[in-house]
């Protein structure tokens, strides 16, 4: 367990929290917890697999907030489904669970709007900020001014480098690209084929996580034997970006076996344009989030498989070290991550991605991740039931 590294920073952070007088006055015990969490970004009560997260924890009440005051500060609603609904859900669970009061708030893909959600939850006294960065350098700016602020700060999925933030949570994301580069070459399309093309669709390059993603697919289909790669380009984590990359991909190589798209968003669009061609299906296509529109492209057989990170192997065990934090504890981590900016090491907790595909597809439903009613609809009822969906 790394306690010394994060031990200096909660000491620092701690005493610059009692000279700036911004501890919280909630002192609820423990048979009362302060229920307090409030969401701008959620849609709705807790989701089946935030509160199974919240129950299954070791012990109900084991880690206490004392009602302390935290800001969390999601990234936009465009790039992913999880930043809407499930992230917030499971994060609202855990902080009624541990006890803390919490601020839940989405910045709605604007740098300068989350700024001033940050400013603004440090002058309200939030004792910990956890972020989810919309680029590096703004994300930096954020953290380094809560700390000086006198408030600690946690990277949420994506490290922000050069933030210097007191820890990271998140999933492991070169694993992730690993397992997308594993999963893509044993799609049907590909796989025992001795001769494939390919071509990369990366993620944002302002996004870390796009970063460590394409690591791990490129290490794993650069050594695939026979794989070829012949066009790797960002995608900006955007639909239309996506759709115009790939349409230049596949005039230039008609006879594309395989796309590696780092999401599901993007592969949707590449998907719509394989369709246009009448190629939908018979190219293997990657994605990741398991988004409803994601596992509805996989019952239908136009893409391979996607990543499933249920957001609460992530909210679970960041609220719970947030509360420690705010009340001068350590929290046990896992593992150290290098700030690529500083080449400081950051300690970090890391949870393990699933790959989905069409054996599996329901898994991510049935937890309660994705919503059944935004999947299985219209033609794809049938395919949901045939798929094992409660």
């Amino acid at each position: 367990m790394r306690k010394s590294a994060i031990g200096l920073i909660v000491v620092g952070a701690a005493a610059s929290l009692a000279l700036a007088g911004c501890s919280s006055d909630k002192t609820n015990d423990n048979s009362a917890p302060a229920g307090g969490a409030t969401s701008s970004a959620s849609t709705g009560g807790a989701s089946p697999t935030a509160t199974a997260s919240g129950s299954s924890s070791s012990a109900a009440g084991a880690v206490d907030g004392k009602g302390a005051k935290v800001g969390i500060i999601l990234p936009d609603t465009q790039s992913s489904n999880r930043w809407v609904s499930a992230d917030p859900e499971a994060l609202e669970a855990n902080c009624k669970r541990v006890n803390l009061d919490c601020d839940i708030q989405n910045a709605g893909g604007s740098a300068a709007k989350q700024k001033t959600i940050a400013q603004q939850m440090a002058a309200g006294g939030v004792k910990v900020l956890m972020l989810v960065n919309l680029d590096a350098a703004s994300g930096a700016t954020i953290l380094q001014e809560a700390k000086k602020n006198g408030v600690i700060t946690i990277d949420y999925d994506r490290l922000t480098p050069g933030g210097g933030a007191a820890l990271y949570v998140s999933f492991d994301n070169t694993k992730v690209g690993e397992l997308q580069g594993k999963a893509l070459t044993e799609c049907p399309q590909v796989k025992g084929k001795s001769a494939v093309k390919y071509v990369d669709i990366d993620g944002a390059p302002t996004d870390n996580n796009a970063t460590l993603f394409a690591q791990g697919y490129d290490s794993v289909l650069s050594k695939a034997p026979g794989w070829t790669r012949v066009g790797k380009q960002t995608g900006n984590w955007d639909a239309t970006t996506a759709g115009r990359v790939f349409n230049s991909f596949i005039q230039k190589n008609p006879d594309l076996g395989a796309v590696m798209v780092a999401n599901d968003t993007m592969a949707g669009a590449v998907i719509t344009n394989l369709t246009n061609l009448k190629l939908n299906g018979k190219v293997a296509v990657s994605g990741q989030d398991a988004s409803p529109a994601g596992l509805q492209q996989i019952l239908a057989g136009n893409q391979c498989f996607t990543i499933y990170k249920p957001s609460s192997e992530e909210a679970r065990p960041a609220v719970e070290a947030a509360a420690k934090l705010a009340n001068g504890e350590i929290p046990a981590t896992t593992q150290k991550i290098k700030d690529p900016k500083t080449g400081q090491d950051v300690p970090a907790i890391l949870a393990e991605p699933v790959v989905i595909t069409k054996e599996n597809v329901a898994t991510p439903i049935n937890d309660g991740y994705t919503a059944k009613n935004q999947v299985c609809t219209g033609r794809y009822a049938a395919l949901c039931t045939q798929a094992g969906v409660k």
